[in-house]
């Protein structure tokens, strides 16, 4: 089963007046590609998923896979909190050649554990994708719990990894005592990145990677050959950037700051707005200081 390990950037969905820029789409991935990024994410939460149309959402899966041409690991986002939905878009998503999928957590319903234990184990026998899990209990309102996550890893072996964006690393060191060393586990929040590596976690699915791939893929590097110091270093540069990013509704401060660099507008989709100037000016000296 295929491993999802390194830096792999959520990528944001470019509009532009009201309907998807699939020129910037395009370059986006090209440009990430040939920065080194290791995976990508299309139409996560980060690629504003909840307000694409389903026509919409399987096009940005299909020309992520048609731009990428094999290159490197296309993870579709197709989570729901219908699960008939995420069944749905998962297979579609397996008919369109993507590599995985990324399952967020079911959001707003609250189901139980043995909920999120029937959610997900019907995705996974509706599926010969690998599965990635996506706990984020700050946007769902649940928290895939350390001892479901090891049932689903057991019971389907196509649920292969986790993006983990509870905030804990020591989630991550649960996780790491009751699962194989074949299951994956991802930081889900680039500022957690270097101390979730120390504690297991063997990748990032990243916002930041947008701006900075370079500098993230450096940072993991040079702590997976040992050498501590420089990558605290470089943690420390990056950490008001990783801040920033998020200093409003992610993607609102990403799409600004690519906006700069020319790759697309800004533009989001209601109920987000674009990123508030005060916030702008904050987020693009956090950027300025790192060149």
């Amino acid at each position: 089963m295929k491993r999802f390990q390194g830096v792999i950037t959520a990528l944001v969905t470019p509009f532009l007046n009201g309907v998807i820029d699939e020129k910037a789409f395009i370059h986006l991935i090209e440009s990430q590609i040939a920065n080194g990024i290791q995976g990508i994410v299309p139409v996560g939460t980060t690629g504003e998923s909840p307000t694409l149309s389903n026509e919409e959402h399987l096009r940005v899966i299909e020309l992520a896979v048609q731009t990428v041409k094999g290159r490197i690991p296309v993870i579709a986002g197709t989570g729901s909190n219908s699960t008939q939905e995420a069944i749905d878009l998962t297979q579609a998503a397996e008919k369109l050649g993507a590599d995985g999928a990324l399952l967020v957590a079911p959001y707003y319903n609250r189901p139980t554990q043995a909920g999120l234990l029937a959610h997900f184990g019907e995705i996974a026998n509706a599926t010969k994708l690998p599965l990635i899990l996506y706990s984020i209990p700050g946007r769902c309102g649940v928290e895939i719990a350390v001892e479901t996550v090891a049932q689903l890893a057991k019971m389907h072996p196509n649920i292969v990894a986790i993006k983990e964006a509870g905030g804990q690393s020591d989630r991550v060191s649960q996780l790491r005592q009751l699962l194989p060393e074949s299951f994956d586990i991802l930081c889900g929040d680039d500022s957690l990145f270097l101390s979730f590596m120390a504690v297991g976690a063997v990748g990032v699915i990243s916002v930041a990677s947008h701006i900075v791939p370079k500098q993230i893929i450096q940072m993991m590097l040079a702590f997976q050959s040992g050498k501590i110091a420089e990558a605290e270093k470089m943690h420390r540069a990056l950490y008001p950037a990783f801040k920033d990013l998020f200093i409003e509704s992610n993607p609102a401060p990403v799409k600004a700051a690519l906006a700069r660099e020319g790759f697309m507008s800004p533009e989001v989709r209601l109920p987000l707005v674009p990123l508030q100037p005060n916030n702008q000016e904050k987020l693009f000296k956090s950027l300025d200081r790192l060149k």
